[in-house]
Formats: structure tokens, C-alpha cells, sequence
């Protein structure tokens, strides 16, 4: 940071310090697209919610 400042460049926003909307894209082959609606659907839960879900687990 110190060497950005001495250069005159801007020194970014740390990531964890920046608000984040909870939403992004992510583009599967239609292949994975369709096993996923699938699999969203036999479990009851929304594609959005299938997808958050394994996202989120280890």
C-alpha cells in the first residue's frame, strides 16, 4: 500500500470492508443446468436455493 500511495495510485477497498448485493452469475453447462433443476425440484427447493446451499457447504 505504501508503494501504491508513494506512486500516486489509488489504494482499493479491502474486500471484507465492501457491501456485496448477495446476487452473481454463474454460467454450467446446460447439462449441469438441467441435473440441477432436476435435482432442485425432487428436493422440494428452488434452483437458487439448491445452488446457495452447496456453495456454502464444505
Amino acid at each position: 500500500m505504501e508503494d501504491m500511495e508513494r506512486n500516486g495510485e489509488a489504494v482499493p477497498e479491502a474486500i471484507v470492508e465492501r457491501n456485496y448485493s448477495g446476487k452473481f452469475q454463474v454460467r454450467v453447462a446446460p447439462e449441469t443446468h438441467r441435473q440441477l433443476v432436476i435435482e432442485a425440484a425432487e428436493k422440494g427447493v428452488s434452483l437458487s436455493h439448491l445452488a446457495a446451499t452447496r456453495l456454502a457447504s464444505p
